[in-house]
């Protein structure tokens, strides 16, 4: 019954494989050179192996993927065969219950088999077909795992952006068989970490780490002393550093990263990981001064203008602030976050002086600031305008003006020992 099902197929793919595979007319002809012979079997094999795979009857396809794998695997690489005869082969050991546990074991042999030839005809995918081999050694074939290690580490090396579930594994191999001497845990810890770096809301690379570790002041510590063994390892002086930054040992974070900034002075990211965490410990000056070598790395964006405002309105130098909120909203001009401080700077100014008509005046011009910042439409607008409700009974009312003989649409300069740096007017309201 087999022999007449393939006899059948054969017929059918004579007659159609030009228009659906090769392109070519497959019928017999009178006479072949060997190559041309060759050339015509391989492709009634293949085609075959196609069919069989395309309807799912796997059992039917191994032969036939076989018998192209071993004698012209390139000609056929535009179709995956390795590919293909990796999921017939994975079927056969997960699916087949009949099959016995010397039965898995061969397969399990075969598909490393596979993975070694593919790796010499598709090397751009080396990376894959070693991590694949190395979780077969694993799951499979209960290899030792040091051996299971190497070949997880070849993986990586071969391909950086390997799938993070490889990477998991093999980070979890570290952690069970660290020890003093192979230095696993650290390795472990420079794996999740980097997994972290690369996908921050992922808790588990966190986890990860946490479970190595009696708490995060140990990872740090563990990430230092790597670090001063490898003094100008860079790798391990930003694993170092982001740790740290972690664990909220600022501190510790400065020396890392002032290597890293020596060694490559114009990369963003250190640059701005220093001034956070000069902020953090209050060193204000030695903040601004990153934050102000961010501007000219970066002159187009608009945060490193509106963190050194934060700065500056923090130390209450008001006018300051106000210029590098400006400075923001030039770069991005329709972000209402730059306008929104900008008012609670003159809010925040007014109720530090007093509560007289100009401090009134003062209160208005925030008002004003609040409402152009609710124009903008942005995420601050409903903030704003809840702030220009609680202002109501702050802001001058119509007995102030009329007791001073101002009338709408006349303006007022605001002046005062607390107001020399705003140098703004209001326009009196209509109502």
């Amino acid at each position: 019954m087999k022999s007449l099902k393939i006899t059948t197929l054969f017929l059918i793919f004579s007659i159609f494989v030009s228009t659906s595979i090769f392109g070519k007319d497959l019928t017999p002809k009178a006479t072949y050179s060997k190559s041309d012979s060759l050339k015509a079997y391989m492709q009634k094999e293949f085609s075959l192996f196609y069919e069989y795979y395309k309807t799912k009857d796997y059992t039917s396809a191994d032969d036939y993927g076989w018998e192209v794998l071993k004698k012209d695997p390139k000609t056929y690489l535009r179709f995956h065969p390795f590919r293909k005869m990796e999921a017939i082969l994975w079927w056969e050991h997960d699916s087949l219950k009949t099959i016995t546990d010397a039965e898995r074991m061969q397969i399990a042999d075969t598909t490393l088999y596979l993975y070694k030839m593919a790796m010499k005809y598709v090397p751009k995918k080396k990376g894959y077909y070693l991590a694949k081999s190395a979780y077969i050694m694993e799951t499979w074939k209960n290899m030792p795992a040091d051996t299971v290690i190497k070949v997880y580490e070849k993986a990586l090396a071969a391909d950086p952006n390997l799938q993070a579930g490889y990477k998991d594994r093999l980070g979890i191999l570290y952690a069970k068989n660290a020890t003093e001497e192979n230095g696993y845990k650290i390795k472990a810890l420079q794996l999740y970490s980097a997994l972290a770096d690369a996908d921050p809301d992922n808790a588990l690379w966190t986890s990860r780490m946490e479970n190595l570790a009696e708490n995060i002041d140990e990872l740090v510590k563990i990430t230092g002393k790597a670090w001063d063994l490898d003094k100008q390892n860079t790798e391990k002086a930003w694993k170092y550093a982001s740790m740290a930054i972690r664990a909220k040992d600022y501190k510790d974070a400065i020396a890392p990263l002032k290597f890293l900034i020596d060694k490559s002075p114009d990369v963003v990211n250190y640059h701005k990981q220093i001034a956070k965490c000069y902020e953090k410990l209050s060193q204000t000056e030695k903040a601004l001064k990153e934050y102000k070598k961010l501007i000219k790395l970066e002159p187009k964006n608009r945060d490193n203008y509106f963190n050194i405002a934060l700065i500056y309105n923090n130390m209450k130098q008001y006018a300051v602030a106000r210029s590098y909120l400006r400075k923001a909203s030039k770069v991005s001009p329709d972000w209402d976050f730059p306008i929104y401080l900008e008012a609670q700077i003159y809010e925040q100014a007014a109720r530090e002086c007093g509560f007289d008509f100009m401090d009134r005046v003062v209160y208005q011009l925030a008002v004003n600031t609040y409402r152009e910042a609710m124009m903008k439409h942005g995420p601050h607008a409903a903030n704003a305008r809840e702030r220009i409700r609680a202002l109501k009974n702050s802001v001058p009312q119509k007995q102030d003006y009329f007791f001073r003989k101002l009338s709408p649409g006349d303006k007022i300069k605001i002046q005062g020992k607390c107001y020399g740096w705003i140098k703004r007017t209001i326009t009196v309201p209509n109502n």
